[in-house]
């Protein structure tokens, strides 16, 4: 018994892969999934188009070392508030996994967008899932060929648009544009581009639910993230077993039946192809596409719905459901306060940062009139959506001089590195190093400015 029972698992796990035809569905969480298709979609393609103070709304522009998002601007040295932005996000997961399973997969994931309108294109070529499948079974002609080939073409063109789009977010993606129509892209950018749409075209196209089964590791990880308050698509047993077919109308219970008509409709609309009356398992990516179908079921047999349903083990099991609870607490504070801080640092922070390196080929120079001169580099780096002019001061030693005179004009999202001389009279080193204070302030706005530390090297004391 034990070895037969071995064998069947491993000829499940190693079992040719069969292709999936997902059912349409209509209902209330279809139709919350289309508005997130869209929704996401909808920002992925038009973002890159919306322009804001002459740049791309939405810009990683490497090259140049700037990120444009909306009207913020990030540095390299800005590299942290990414590294809190994805405990963000994390704890995000966390939270909206623990309240209602896996609601990213089922509306948000890259994988569950993409895959949906690939099967929409599909449904559209092809027809419905029994017009896909007698499709399938046909021996090869040229009418199949034409369909089969009008499918992946589509497919491919709309690929080819998403890693356009994908490099349109790296690269301004009007130029981006224009090398393509000349053929004139760079190595690096033809790169992503191809690797990102044949991605979309495998996953989306080809791999579909295996890429949840198989390649996510979320799928592997979210029971942890998971307790017996959570909501989760579930099948009630109680009231939908023993399960039988039925015409309309009879009244099941004198044949002992439960509420399940056994139509299998649920299996057939899941795009993983679970069943989701043998319990909650990893593959279910909670589209609740089974939820829909079922009720429609319900309708039409006029039994009341909710034979399948979002609900949790405590409900299931007669016992109190308790949302608010301490996971979800601490989630939720920890999401509020660091997203809250990110917000803030953002908001406050300088919108000028001020560079000062020494040229470390001369310790000093000494003109004729016996003054000491210290050579420096300077970077200004204008952080704000606007230009400005700043003006330079230095303290630290009495009565220094600068080699800048008026204003320096930085102008937005600027790097300006010029050279500085500082000189002083030898009568007020009192050491052979001394500590230098060197500010910028916006001559505009008493708000902006910023200091940076240097050091001034004179002679050796007598």
């Amino acid at each position: 018994m034990t070895s037969h029972k071995n064998d069947s698992i491993e000829s499940s796990l190693f079992e040719k892969r069969k292709k999936l035809y997902p059912r349409e569905v209509h209902g209330l969480f279809a139709n919350l999934r289309v508005l997130g298709v869209v929704t996401l979609l909808g920002l992925y393609y038009l973002l890159p188009w919306v322009n804001f103070n002459g740049h791309q709304i939405v810009l990683f522009d490497l090259p140049e070392r700037k990120f444009y998002i909306f009207h913020w601007i990030f540095w390299p040295q800005d590299f942290i508030y990414l590294a809190l932005l994805l405990i963000c996000a994390a704890f995000a997961l966390f939270l909206f996994t623990a309240l209602a399973g896996r609601l990213w997969c089922g509306y948000a994931c890259p994988q569950t967008v993409w895959t949906e309108v690939f099967l929409w294109i599909e449904r559209k070529v092809e027809g419905t899932r029994s017009q896909q499948m007698k499709l399938d079974k046909q021996a090869n002609s040229f009418t199949k060929f034409r369909i089969k080939a009008t499918k992946h073409a589509i497919w491919l063109i709309f690929s080819l648009y998403t890693g356009f789009t994908f490099v349109g977010f790296f690269t301004p993606i009007r130029d981006l544009a224009q090398g393509i129509t000349s053929f004139n892209l760079g190595p690096w950018e033809t790169f992503w581009f191809l690797f990102y749409s044949f991605a979309t075209y495998g996953n989306a196209g080809w791999l579909r639910e295996q890429v949840c089964m198989y390649m996510c590791p979320y799928a592997r990880f979210q029971s942890a993230m998971l307790d017996k308050n959570t909501l989760v698509i579930s099948y009630d047993a109680l009231r939908g077993e023993p399960r039988g077919r039925r015409k309309r109308g009879e009244d099941f219970k004198e044949k002992q039946l439960g509420s399940c008509i056994d139509c299998s409709l649920c299996v057939q609309v899941c795009p993983t192809g679970i069943d989701i009356r043998n319990g909650l398992q990893y593959e279910c990516i909670g589209c609740a596409a089974c939820i829909d179908v079922c009720n429609d079921v319900m309708d039409k047999m006029n039994y009341s719905r909710g034979l399948i349903k979002y609900t949790t083990e405590n409900h299931m099991e007669g016992k109190k459901t308790n949302l608010l609870r301490p996971r979800i607490v601490i989630y939720s504070l920890l999401l509020i306060g660091i997203l809250s801080g990110v917000i803030y640092s953002i908001e406050t922070r300088d919108a000028v940062e001020l560079n000062v390196l020494r040229d470390r080929n001369a310790l000093y120079r000494e003109d004729y009139e016996g003054t000491i001169s210290n050579t420096y580099t300077i970077k200004i780096l204008n952080m704000d959506t606007v230009d400005h002019n700043y003006s330079l001061k230095v303290t630290g030693i009495e009565g220094i001089k600068t080699s800048i005179k008026g204003p320096i004009h930085v102008s937005a999202g600027q790097v300006l590195e010029m050279p500085l001389q500082l000189s002083a009279d030898p009568d007020t080193l009192h050491t052979t190093s001394i500590n230098l204070t060197l500010s910028v302030q916006a001559t505009d706005d008493a708000n902006i400015s910023t200091e940076s530390e240097g050091r001034f090297i004179g002679p050796l004391e007598p």
